[in-house]
């Protein structure tokens, strides 16, 4: 056990938690400035609605086509630039003079998100050192804890100053490339040659089929846990305001 500690590399794990919480700090803005976009825009829940499908959408279904392609060619950068896709949703968020701009700001947020979840948990896994529960564990906090702080920073930054002040928040997103562009860089130096031996001694002794069963089964888990999660972020923040 003593062995397997050392070779995890704590200070990967932390930066790449930290851009976690950044990432998802982000994310949550869109849904937390709904009711200005509603009010400035004279939106209603369809409109509403269209901008959590083309967020989700982007930021769910591209996931796999993602971690499809970086299975088979590794991007060590590509954190860093999905990065750059968020800091671009959220500049065009705070910058957009009509509704029609909404929907591609919602995408551009969507995409940063479906780049960086993938890699961002290959990293995590590939700096475990074995302690893989550890590692994910402390991934995740990260992303919770940025889901968290986004609508209380929308409701003491953004509500007071109006949408435009969403535009201060391209800060956490220039510091979250920066950070992330170092994890790239030991991702590609020393993070390439931890998962080449992690695959060749990979053995989980389970058939095809019990994995596509799994896999399955957590599909569905996912897809009903973001039905309800739509629904508290969009529709529920309105009635409760009611």
């Amino acid at each position: 056990m003593s062995s397997t500690r050392s070779h995890t590399v704590y200070n990967v794990l932390v930066a790449v938690s930290v851009g976690h919480l950044m990432n998802d700090l982000i994310q949550s803005l869109l849904p937390a400035v709904y009711p200005l976009l509603k009010t400035e825009f004279a939106l209603d829940f369809w409109h509403i609605g269209l901008i959590t499908l083309t967020n989700q959408m982007t930021a769910s279904l591209l996931q796999p086509v993602v971690g499809h392609f970086t299975d088979r060619t590794p991007r060590p950068y590509s954190l860093a630039l999905g990065m750059t896709s968020t800091l671009f949703g959220i500049l065009l968020l705070a910058a957009a003079p009509r509704f029609g701009l909404l929907i591609p700001a919602a995408a551009l947020i969507g995409i940063g998100s479906a780049v960086f979840h993938p890699e961002s948990s290959r990293v995590a896994r590939m700096a475990s050192g074995g302690q893989h529960g550890l590692a994910q564990s402390l991934f995740q906090t990260g992303g919770n804890l940025g889901s968290s702080l986004g609508p209380l920073l929308a409701a003491f930054i953004v509500a007071p100053r109006g949408r435009h002040s969403i535009s201060w928040f391209a800060i956490v997103a220039v510091v979250a490339i920066v950070l992330l562009w170092r994890v790239g860089r030991w991702y590609a130096h020393s993070g390439l040659k931890r998962a080449a031996a992690a695959y060749h001694q990979a053995d989980h002794g389970l058939t095809d089929r019990e994995v596509r069963r799994g896999v399955a089964i957590l599909l569905v888990l996912v897809f009903s846990k973001y039905v309800y999660l739509a629904s508290l972020t969009s529709y529920f923040t309105f009635f409760l305001m009611h």
